[in-house]
């Protein structure tokens, strides 16, 4: 099994970046439950987090619950601020394997291709979830909370959605996930919203087989979707 954590940023009371009417913490916590939700349609895939409700983390108790799982990767996703617009990574500015490397490029990759912003590249920095952690560590920077447009983005649900996609089909990819052969529903509180339907925007993906593919796996998780 590969097992993977799920690290929503800040928590409790530590909003994060707040801005435009939204806080990080929320954001983020959307954000990694779509994440363990989709990634419920692969095989051999081990869904962990370290947080799935409103609490707060020091960031060695963050390092330390994937350190204690002995996991294969962790995941912190976070919301940017100051003031830019669109996606960066991050991994550990120190030793890192070249597994961390491959997996970055991997994940960036398929996370740019799933949102159409501006890639602000891939990056090293010293935070403490990244050089604490056992296992490659990858942090995300996902829009820009106080840039007004980013934030218009960041309200939609829809979006968050795309987000938690491009992460999963990186994922997918570095570790070679396969599909279920019959689609299990993963136990999460990200179920879908009654009566809800999702509309993929085929503008917002450099692709449109990105947003067919979106469109195909939200179906298939019980998430009403179409294409417009």
């Amino acid at each position: 099994m590969t097992k993977i954590v799920l690290d929503a940023g800040h928590g409790g009371h530590d909003p994060g970046a707040v801005a435009n009417g939204l806080k990080e913490k929320d954001l983020t916590l959307a954000i990694v439950k779509h994440i363990g939700h989709l990634l419920g349609e692969y095989e051999g895939a081990e869904v962990f987090y370290t947080r799935t409700d409103d609490r707060f983390l020091e960031l060695s108790e963050r390092a330390a619950i994937a350190n204690k799982l002995k996991a294969d990767l962790l995941i912190s996703v976070h919301i940017n601020a100051g003031g830019g617009t669109g996606f960066e990574s991050y991994i550990y500015n120190g030793n890192v394997s070249s597994a961390t490397i491959a997996y970055q490029n991997v994940i960036h990759a398929e996370i740019v291709k799933a949102i159409n912003v501006t890639d602000r590249g891939k990056k090293r920095a010293n935070y403490a979830v990244l050089r604490l952690t056992n296992m490659p560590a990858i942090l995300t920077e996902n829009l820009f909370i106080d840039n007004a447009n980013d934030a218009a983005k960041l309200k939609s649900e829809q979006f968050l959605l795309q987000v938690a996609h491009g992460h999963v089909q990186g994922i997918v990819k570095a570790f070679g996930l396969k599909k279920k052969a019959t689609a299990t529903q993963p136990k999460t509180d990200a179920t879908p919203a009654q009566g809800k339907v999702y509309r993929v925007q085929v503008g917002a993906f450099n692709d449109r087989k990105n947003a067919e593919r979106l469109a195909e796996e939200l179906k298939k998780k019980g998430y009403p979707a179409i294409i417009v």
